[in-house]
């Protein structure tokens, strides 16, 4: 009976609490409406936690998102995707060029000059016709032969380095001495006579030398330049001003030997940093580089907190070795301070990290007093959060973008973004070797039914390896088209015929392969299963395998064991694609491991990384897309949509001329990005009305 009355009342009671809490609950407008510390306080959801508040160590997405709020860069890139100032407040760029000097040739009309201060003279004379070369030069003058000691390969050297010229020139080159090639002859540069200048310390080791001689002493040298001018106005959270030293010291900090920091492969092409005043840097590079300059977004430490007598007085503080502490063992990475738009507060591991708006800013202080990012590892327990207005903002799922898209109290933001989905085919295989034959199965592969069911339409077709939203890209270049008898067609003229049992057959062998991904990613697995039907409809038996990520690349990708693969890969704004697509990354570990191969590719890709002038980088670029789309290596699939939701009550705030608020339409950026406004921000108690 007790059981009985038990069974009956406990749901009634659970009944009567759900339906007082749905009166007595106020809604979020109504929380809002009361609450007004919420308006001025953005919520963002994340599915990790954080790992070191330290943007030269950070290497993950979510300590990048709070250390982005936290420190500013010299620079970063604006709503065109163009550079733009930020504690650099203006910079120049030029090159200084260096070639040495060999008295004992003969010039052109059987000359001898064995003085070396007459070569600049006798060089501008002879090069003079060539208006576009003297025009970028700025100044020439001649560097004095000098003695320098050195060691490579554990070979000790003296180098009786000759006489130089010193081209300083208006604009970055790397075609600069093509015409001096011909003034001077080939052979000038190919049978220059190191061993009159380089003389091994130990006479028995000088044929041993022989092979270093082109790096001990190089004919020609480029040394491009970039000369900071930084903002004076600039000042870290706890009130100290921010100099060329803080920047000098982020600088070595990152290189240093003892560091772990996974951005010392940016700077590792600084030949030299130089201070040349309070707010006045100068980093002259050791070869042509192109990407170096986006690499000075990377926020900027404070010298001041990080020193070295700091860091050994932290360690003796909490009983540590000095000699051993490192940068990355300071407390600074859980309580850091930057320059940035908001200052850090709090961090409780795998709940919270909560900032304040930094007043103070040199631009103006952001709109939101107060940034959390809340850690929630559970996707439902985000989306159900975010309905309910407790997270402002998450990722968002292609298959929720419909249905937030459809209420009215959200505003969606898509774009295309970075980021490409692939099948990759190992060329190693003799199966994948030639490019017709990978044409031919991208053809029969329908893609729009995997963006349109599996992506519920939060994608594109790409067609090439750099992002669509990029002036690299090529939009000329035409998707493969779906075509399963056109496909068939190609391998049959390959000798592919079909056999009894309905299976492509040559010489006795089927063509036939695995297929391979990640376990761990829906969409990677549906189209494993659509791909495979594919092929099976034209007759090519493909097996599919998911493994454990770890498993995926350790014992597959990176030993280069597979056959196919499906994969993506996130550009960035950068057109270099050396390490990507250049044939001498195609070992184990490396990230070629399609094994691509293409002396035409190559040529282009050594050529963007070297080229400063951004029409001609997109004009190689685009050829180089093109390459690539012809030769196939990948199946290009699609790049799937950055969707951001947002409440309409967010909204930007602008300042009119007579000086009243203003509400704006929050838009994005051409690469999709919503939060490059984020300090112009502001959410209000109800759905604003725009005149816009």
């Amino acid at each position: 009976m007790v059981i009985k009355k038990v069974l009956i009342y406990i749901p009634l009671i659970l009944i009567l609490f759900l339906i007082q809490s749905f009166f007595w609950v106020p809604t979020y407008e109504k929380q809002a409406t009361g609450n007004p510390a919420r308006l001025v306080k953005y919520v963002q959801g994340s599915s990790g936690d954080a790992q070191i508040l330290n943007p030269t160590l950070n290497a993950d997405t979510s300590s990048s998102t709070i250390c982005d709020l936290i420190f500013d860069g010299l620079i970063d890139l604006d709503k065109d995707l163009k550079y733009r100032p930020r504690l650099a407040k203006s910079w120049e760029q030029y090159e200084e060029v260096y070639l040495a000097i060999n008295t004992s040739w003969f010039l052109p009309g059987g000359q001898l000059e064995k003085d070396a201060d007459n070569w600049p003279e006798i060089l501008v004379k002879a090069l003079s016709e060539n208006k576009q070369w003297s025009a970028n030069l700025r100044s020439i003058e001649v560097i004095a032969e000098e003695t320098l000691e050195g060691e490579i390969e554990k070979i000790g050297y003296i180098l009786k380095q000759p006489a130089r010229l010193k081209f300083t020139l208006k604009n970055i080159d790397q075609d600069f001495f093509e015409p001096v090639r011909k003034f001077l002859g080939e052979d000038y540069f190919k049978s220059f006579p190191y061993l009159r200048f380089i003389e091994a310390k130990d006479a028995g080791q000088q044929k041993n030398l022989e092979k270093q001689y082109r790096k001990i002493l190089r004919v020609t040298e480029h040394n491009p330049v970039i000369v900071f001018d930084l903002r004076k106005d600039a000042v870290f959270h706890d009130g100290h001003p921010f100099d060329s030293g803080d920047v000098l010291f982020t600088y070595n900090s990152i290189v240093n030997a003892k560091g772990t920091s996974p951005r010392k492969s940016d700077y590792e092409p600084v030949k030299l940093a130089t201070v040349l005043g309070s707010h006045k840097i100068k980093f002259t590079y050791k070869r042509l580089f192109s990407p170096a300059f986006g690499s000075w977004s990377m926020g900027i430490l404070p010298e001041h907190l990080l020193n070295e007598k700091k860091l050994q007085e932290e360690a003796k503080e909490r009983g540590r070795d000095p000699e051993n502490f490192i940068m990355r063992d300071s407390n600074f990475g859980r309580h850091p301070v930057g320059t940035g738009a908001f200052k850090f507060v709090e961090w409780k591991s795998d709940e919270f990290i909560r900032l304040k708006h930094n007043k103070d800013y040199w631009e103006g202080a952001p709109e939101y007093e107060e940034y959390v990012m809340r850690i929630i590892p559970d996707a439902l327990t985000q989306e159900m959060e975010f309905y309910a207005g407790a997270i402002d903002n998450y990722s968002v799922q292609p298959h929720q973008v419909a249905r937030f898209s459809q209420e009215n109290k959200f505003q969606s933001f898509s774009s295309i973004g970075y980021f490409y989905s692939y099948i990759g085919y190992n060329i190693r295989n003799p199966l994948f070797a030639d490019a017709e034959t990978r044409t031919a199965l991208g053809m029969a592969i329908d893609i729009d039914p995997i963006i349109k069911y599996v992506l519920y339409g939060e994608g594109e077709r790409v067609t090439g390896p750099y992002p669509k939203i990029t002036e690299w890209y090529d939009p000329d270049v035409k998707p493969l088209p779906y075509d399963p008898e056109g496909s068939l067609k190609i391998l049959n003229a390959k000798g592919w015929k079909k056999n009894a049992d309905g299976w492509l057959e040559k010489d006795g062998k089927l063509f036939e392969f695995n297929l391979i991904t990640n376990s761990g990613n829906s969409i990677r697995k549906n189209i494993l299963t659509i791909v495979q039907e594919s092929w099976r409809k034209i007759g090519i038996k493909c097996n599919t395998q998911l493994f454990e990520w770890a498993v995926f690349l350790k014992d597959f990708v990176n030993e280069l064991k597979y056959d196919a693969l499906v994969l993506g890969w996130s550009m960035g704004i950068d057109p270099d694609l050396y390490q990507i697509w250049h044939s001498s990354q195609a070992g184990p570990k490396q990230l070629n491991f399609v094994g691509y191969e293409n002396a035409e590719a190559d040529r282009l890709i050594t050529r963007i990384r070297k080229e400063y002038d951004r029409s001609k980088q997109v004009k190689m670029a685009r050829e180089l897309h093109r390459i690539i789309a012809r030769d196939q290596p990948y199946t290009f699939l699609y790049v799937a949509k950055s969707t951001q939701v947002l409440d309409k009550k967010i909204t930007m705030v602008e300042k009119g001329e007579d000086g009243k608020e203003k509400y704006v339409k929050i838009y994005p950026t051409k690469d999709g990005r919503i939060q490059y406004y984020f300090n112009k921000w502001k959410k209000i108690a109800s759905i604003p009305e725009f005149d816009n």
